[in-house]
């Protein structure tokens, strides 16, 4: 794991910077805030930006973690409910921004139409009424491993997570492509287009209600009914696609098991498959991600999930913010409305 701890001095330095930020932007999602986040990130302290574009460039790990960032358990207040409850005024505003200023650093900032509301920043709890569900905001099933929206052209380079509370000590499940033994897997076989996938439930309609976000804009009205009509094309007729790519030696992963089709696929490829993921299985490890903790996945060299747990409902039940990164926005522009929009139709 590539890991920074920030010094007191660089806490120091970053702070004043952050309530310039908030004093001038005053909301996460303000469009401003996001279209300059990558030049707001230069005024991170250099140690910082040094070490995330190491982690960027160089791949010494699929699993940066940056800790030591300031949260007061009282300050941030309850955990919510629900994401949708999370309001404009935030009580964690400067540690997300924080989280934006490095994630900005390894890469360009998008959402989903299809996801929380398009909201650029999500928040990662628990919801009682998906506690049994195959979500992120689930808890008494487990979140099993996957690359972050394998089924999609546009999928992130990275999943970006920050820790503002953690009391039940709950993992987050990993596995590291280098810490697979590739030379005893068929990579040949899983590097054919044989595996079908669908679109993992984060992004049906009832999960999120598809953000009706036309505003009167045709375009975007165009997009959102292409989006529907694609996310449902894809679950109803799955795409077979590889889940490995890349150098054969050190390939890149595409896959979420749990979306799989595995009575669609040829024995061989079947085979192939449960070789692999029985590969990961054993491989799988945890981390427990602490308060001010910003964690990076590099989603194309790594899987995560999240060990079950029971929630309480009270306010104090885990709670990450969660931001997904490219490194080529322009992939995604037939799905978005502009050039400089960044949310995924």
């Amino acid at each position: 794991m590539h890991h920074l701890t920030l010094t007191d001095a660089e806490i120091a330095e970053i702070t004043p910077v952050i309530d310039r930020i908030a004093a001038d932007h005053g909301d996460i999602e303000n469009a401003d805030l996001i279209a300059n986040a990558r030049l707001y990130a230069h005024e991170l302290p250099w140690r910082v930006r040094v070490f995330l574009e190491e982690y960027r460039m160089a791949e010494p790990s699929a699993i940066c973690l940056v800790s030591g960032f300031p949260v007061d358990d009282e300050e941030i207040g309850l955990t919510p409910d629900h994401w949708n409850q999370v309001g404009a005024q935030s009580p964690t505003l400067r540690q997300e921004i924080f989280f934006m200023l490095c994630a900005a650093a390894v890469g360009d900032l998008f959402g989903w139409i299809s996801a929380q509301n398009a909201r650029i920043m999500h928040d990662v709890l628990p919801i009682k009424a998906h506690r049994d569900e195959q979500l992120g905001v689930g808890s008494e099933m487990t979140l099993w491993w996957h690359t972050e929206d394998a089924f999609s052209p546009f999928k992130g380079d990275y999943v970006a997570l920050m820790c503002l509370r953690n009391h039940d000590e709950i993992e987050t499940t990993l596995c590291e492509g280098d810490s697979i033994d590739w030379s005893k897997l068929d990579v040949e076989k899983l590097f054919q287009p044989e595996f079908p996938i669908r679109p993992d439930d984060s992004h049906l309609p009832r999960n999120n209600g598809l953000a009706d976000r036309t505003e009167d804009d045709p375009v975007a009205a165009r997009l959102l009914e292409r989006s529907r009509e694609r996310v449902e094309d894809l679950y109803d007729n799955p795409r077979k696609k590889p889940v490995l790519y890349g150098d054969p030696s050190r390939p890149y992963m595409s896959l979420d098991p749990y979306y799989m089709l595995l009575d669609a696929m040829e024995p061989e490829a079947r085979k192939a498959f449960d070789d692999f993921t029985a590969t990961v299985d054993k491989q799988l490890t945890g981390v427990v991600l602490r308060p001010g903790d910003v964690c990076f996945i590099d989603n194309l060299r790594a899987v995560h999930g999240r060990a079950s747990f029971v929630a309480r409902y009270d306010g104090t039940d885990r709670w990450l913010k969660r931001l997904n990164i490219t490194r080529n926005l322009r992939v995604s522009r037939e799905a978005r409305r502009s050039s400089t929009d960044r949310i995924i139709y």
